[in-house]
């Protein structure tokens, strides 16, 4: 089975990044332009990980994380910060929100993708 990942940004160019990458690797790809839309396709979809960007309209990545860890059925899905923000504490930021690990924009896609794989216990 083909695992999912929900890929949260607010930004088309980056979804399109991502889509393009993780697809040619053999995931299969949804997609939310905003933390709220994130939430919703989370708990509709259940995906086998989130990728998460911080700064959105409607709802950010910090709040769209919290709600998803609150959920009992979604806590399990790991979620990956994908962030501009690269400042002292923001990591930690992240991971109190309820991020399972970090990544600064601009990334590596290799890096990204063995991130990803290692998530999925691949």
């Amino acid at each position: 089975m083909t695992e999912r990942i929900l890929v949260v940004d607010d930004q088309e160019d980056l979804r399109c990044i991502l889509r393009d990458l993780l697809t040619s690797s053999g995931y299969e790809i949804l997609e939310a332009a905003d933390g709220q839309v994130g939430v919703d396709k989370a708990k509709a979809e259940k995906p086998d990980l989130i990728l998460m960007d911080i700064q959105m309209p409607v709802m950010d990545g910090y709040d769209a994380t919290r709600q998803i860890k609150a959920d009992p059925d979604l806590k399990p899905i790991p979620i990956v910060a994908v962030s501009s923000f690269a400042m002292k504490g923001d990591e930690e930021k992240a991971r109190a929100a309820g991020c399972d690990h970090y990544i600064t924009k601009p990334y590596s896609p290799m890096q990204l993708l063995k991130t990803v794989r290692c998530l999925l216990g691949e």
